[in-house]
């Protein structure tokens, strides 16, 4: 079964839901705004994504973090975990969990090739 990890209320979210239910899909929704997120997954994520990928840079919380806080962010990936599990919406939406891997953002071909 598929997961999908991210927020409620977020327009990508949304493209993924509607696709996912179109495609009569069935998947467990994760919202880390209200559930949170572990340590082990965010390093999951990394691991198999990169640090490029699963942070979200253009999100207005990464541009409300001072200089400071996003070269702390930076310096370590402990640091960066730290981050990503107390600002959870510095993390880049959705994070689809399938059975070969994860797809993050929402890519409409990488979704519609879930069903080949």
């Amino acid at each position: 079964m598929l997961k999908i990890y991210g927020i409620k209320n977020c327009s990508s979210m949304k493209k993924a839901f509607d696709l996912l239910t179109e495609q009569g899909l069935s998947y467990e929704f994760h919202d880390y705004k209200k559930q949170g997120i572990d340590t082990e997954t965010v390093k999951t994520w990394l691991n198999a994504l990169g640090q490029d990928v699963v942070l979200n840079k253009k999100g207005t919380t990464w541009r409300k973090l001072s200089e400071a806080e996003q070269q702390t962010a930076l310096s370590s990936e402990d640091a960066l975990i730290s981050a990503l599990t107390t600002h959870t919406s510095l993390i880049k939406r959705p994070i689809l969990a399938t059975a070969t891997g994860f797809i993050a953002g929402f890519d409409e071909s990488a979704y519609r090739a879930l069903n080949d």
